[in-house]
């Protein structure tokens, strides 16, 4: 792809907790436009929360980038030629734009108290209109304002949003969107410790990394109004603005980062596979050009998007679709490739440890195979197979009850003379407990959920014969033995 002159996007999302696929279905557009496009994507941390924000977080979420396969061109762990990329150590940057502001008149300290602001927000409920601040600080003189501060009362900063103005932009999925200035209050965009609040900082960091693009939720579309009169006031243009639209959860919802829903973390410790949550996502409010194909490889996707393609409206994040299609990709890999994808779950549900998988390689990956098809999740495979891996097997008590009496003894003990002699291999064993149900004229299912029961401790397991055989013929006769 040749690359697209200056074109520069960027995600940057608040290290305040895990990403979840909100975040993560922006990201990933911006990264497919930025991809497909030939264009700079760029990774910054926007931390001026230094309350929630959390070094770890960072950590946390450029794991889950990497993971699903996405890489940046510039950000701070890797640096640029706009480092630095973190909010918190761009102050000097911030402090120099507002003094631009500054000069232009286009800020004014404010005193207001929040009690006062609170009786200001309680009037316009009274009188059932909505909330603009009064100014009642604009027209404050410097004598006014000095003692306001000897009072001990440090000002933040609001930017003035003029009258009778109309603020427009051409949005590149929703078109032409006007907003009044009228309907504005004049926000605060510093605050008394010098610290900038999003609006003001944003468009500072879009402006001096020369951010060309920018790729976000349907819920900023309420601050670009004040954004774009930003860049106005410092005499600059503004990015051309894409605004997509959120996700749902299942109720129709808007997937809430702060409940902790659906984290990307989430999906990858229970065994969603990254390239079926790159998959999904992107499908996810877009539509390849070939119609009705679900399952794109990673360069399919970048070759066929682009951002102008993307809908307006809202998709739904089913998650019983998203493990189906995992379900799909997990039965397309190796037997090998399913046992190293299930391995570290079996260790994490302490079932063996690693050493002991690599030295019984073979061993584990026909018992891994056994269960691959019926799987759509990697956190399910550890449930299915435990069986194998210890003597003491944790037996359902109603599956003990209903088919392991003492009518079926007779039974349990002519298998297991005939599993002692039998050459051991799937074959030779399936026969011979076949030949034992029909020479005692017994009905083949019962009997064989019977054995099923005595040997896996449960009705549903992996297929039986392949299971005895993986088991090994002394543990299984001793597990037999318990129901003689």
């Amino acid at each position: 792809m040749k690359p697209t002159q200056n074109k520069r996007l960027r995600f940057a999302p608040s290290p305040t907790g895990p990403i979840h696929v909100g975040n993560a279905h922006t990201m990933l557009f911006n990264w497919l436009e930025c991809r497909s496009q030939g264009a700079t994507f760029v990774l910054r941390f926007e931390d001026t929360d230094q309350e929630r924000s959390k070094r770890e977080w960072e950590e946390v979420i450029i794991s889950e980038m990497q993971w699903l396969g996405l890489d940046w061109d510039e950000g701070p762990d890797i640096g640029g030629p706009f480092a630095p990329y973190y909010q918190t150590a761009r102050m000097s940057l911030y402090q120099e734009h507002f003094e631009m502001l500054k000069e232009q008149e286009a800020v004014y300290p404010c005193y207001c108290t929040p009690e006062e602001l609170a009786e200001e927000r309680k009037e316009a409920d009274r009188q059932k209109v909505a909330y603009k601040y009064s100014r009642r600080c604009l027209a404050l003189t410097q004598e006014e304002q000095a003692k306001k501060e000897t009072e001990g009362r440090r000002p933040v900063w609001r930017l003035f949003i003029p009258d009778n103005q109309l603020v427009a932009y051409d949005d590149l999925l929703r078109g032409r969107i006007e907003f009044h200035t009228n309907t504005i209050s004049d926000p605060v965009i510093m605050r008394a410790s010098g610290v900038p609040l999003y609006n003001f900082a944003v468009v500072v960091d879009d402006l001096t990394m020369h951010i060309t693009d920018v790729v976000r939720g349907e819920g900023h579309i309420s601050n670009t109004p004040i954004q774009v009169l930003i860049y106005r006031a410092l005499e600059a243009e503004p990015p051309r603005f894409a605004h997509c639209s959120h996700l749902l959860n299942a109720g129709r919802g808007k997937i809430s980062k702060r409940k902790g829903e659906m984290s990307v973390r989430s999906f990858r410790e229970r065994g969603i596979l990254s390239e079926t949550l790159f998959n999904y996502l992107a499908l996810l409010g877009w539509t390849p050009k070939e119609e009705g194909k679900e399952f794109l490889t990673k360069e399919e996707i970048i070759r066929d998007f682009h951002i102008t393609d993307v809908s307006r409206s809202a998709a739904i994040f089913d998650e019983e679709k998203l493990q189906w299609m995992n379900g799909i990709y997990l039965r397309g890999k190796t037997r090998e490739v399913f046992a190293e994808l299930s391995l570290p779950f079996v260790v994490e549900a302490g079932l063996a440890s690693e050493k002991f998988l690599r030295d019984n390689w073979a061993w584990f990956v026909n018992i891994a195979a056994l269960v691959q098809e019926r799987v759509r999740l990697l956190d399910e495979v550890p449930p299915y197979i435990d069986f194998f891996f210890t003597d003491e097997i944790e037996n359902d008590e109603k599956a003990v009850n209903k088919f392991l009496s003492s009518e079926t003894k007779p039974f349990i003990h002519n298998v297991t003379e005939a599993l002692k002699k039998v050459e051991w291999d799937t074959s030779p064993i399936e026969k011979a407990i076949r030949a034992t149900i029909d020479d005692m004229a017994l009905k083949p299912k019962d009997a064989l959920l019977a054995l099923r029961v005595a040997i896996s401790g449960r009705t549903v397991s992996p297929p039986l014969f392949e299971s005895i055989f993986l088991i090994k013929r002394q543990q299984v006769i001793a597990r037999l033995a318990n129901w003689m």
